[in-house]
């Protein structure tokens, strides 16, 4: 739980893009994984589902905390926002999780268009978390109940850390408001620490969400209102993700501002689900989707025959 220094910025930056890329290959591919050929028609799936719009926050948010906590078994991720179930999948994956469960998936080539090729698909991986997924104990999402999870876990188990990275969409639910109160209630010696995190990417499906219309002073009141200290995190850059994670302030409440569907073709409403949605179909689009994973630099971070080298 240590600072960091330029070696681990750029582990965090190059494994969100990783991450980036593999959620937008879970989406989209059932060929041609690596972009080694230029991106046909037939490499795109027959029917496109999944959430993009919340992929890179949750990638940014999970290599940072993973950088942070590192290897502590005491220490949880819950996603509050699970239909954006790829970013989840590609970290898992990554971590070598999904391994441990599935030998199909190991970290090696086969491993990646194993999961590519099976996320959103038949007999395959769900496009939400679900419980078949190692450590996925809350598919949250507009269920709102994320957050009460994570407390119940906390409850009387004084060793644990949970973070919890909950939507603004998914904070305008009943069960999530009132679980704020948890704090309260569950907070305090003889529980486990529970670290909200809340992503202000400032819509919910194709509308704004509350809390991006209101004004910080509002938002923070809010928050303090419930017992917190509101934290705020402008923006991706790890610097600023690790610098609110070491200061000392008593109940943090974590603010993550990034914009929906961040490294994509389209920003904001556009961006909730499947951005570019008729790629094999309008060769204007699949040349959009072909320059979208041609910007992450994959082949950087992954070698055909050696795997990663992030």
């Amino acid at each position: 739980m240590s600072s960091v220094g330029i070696s681990e910025i750029n582990y965090i930056n190059r494994r969100v893009r990783a991450c980036d890329y593999l959620s937008v290959a879970q989406i989209y591919l059932r060929d041609n994984f690596l972009l080694e050929r230029p991106l046909k028609p037939e490499d795109i799936k027959a029917r496109l589902l999944g959430h993009w719009g919340t992929c890179h926050g949750i990638n940014v948010a999970y290599a940072n905390l993973k950088e942070y906590f590192g290897d502590d078994p005491n220490y949880t991720f819950v996603l509050g926002p699970g239909h954006g179930f790829p970013a989840l999948q590609a970290n898992l994956f990554i971590d070598g999780k999904l391994n441990e469960v599935d030998k199909r998936a190991a970290l090696d080539y086969e491993g990646l268009v194993y999961i590519c090729r099976n996320f959103s698909w038949p007999d395959g991986f769900p496009s939400h978390a679900s419980p078949m997924t190692p450590t996925v104990i809350t598919e949250g999402g507009e269920l709102g109940y994320a957050l009460a999870t994570a407390y119940g876990v906390a409850l009387g188990h004084p060793e644990k850390t949970l973070a919890v990275l909950i939507g603004d969409g998914e904070l305008e639910t009943a069960t999530a408001l009132g679980s704020l109160n948890l704090k309260n209630l569950v907070g305090g010696e003889g529980n486990g620490v529970v670290l909200p995190i809340l992503h202000l990417n400032g819509y919910k499906i194709s509308a704004p969400t509350i809390y991006a219309r209101k004004s910080e002073k509002e938002l923070n009141d809010m928050i303090r209102g419930f017992g917190f200290t509101p934290v705020v995190i402008d923006g991706d850059a790890p610097e600023a993700f690790q610098y609110a994670l070491n200061q000392e302030v008593e109940s943090p409440f974590y603010i993550l501002k990034t914009e929906k569907g961040a490294g994509g073709p389209n920003a904001h409403q556009d961006a909730h689900q499947v951005p570019l949605k008729e790629p094999a179909q309008k060769p204007e689009e699949l040349q959009r989707l072909s320059e979208w994973l041609h910007s992450y630099h994959f082949e950087e971070l992954f070698d055909k025959e050696r795997g990663f080298t992030i």
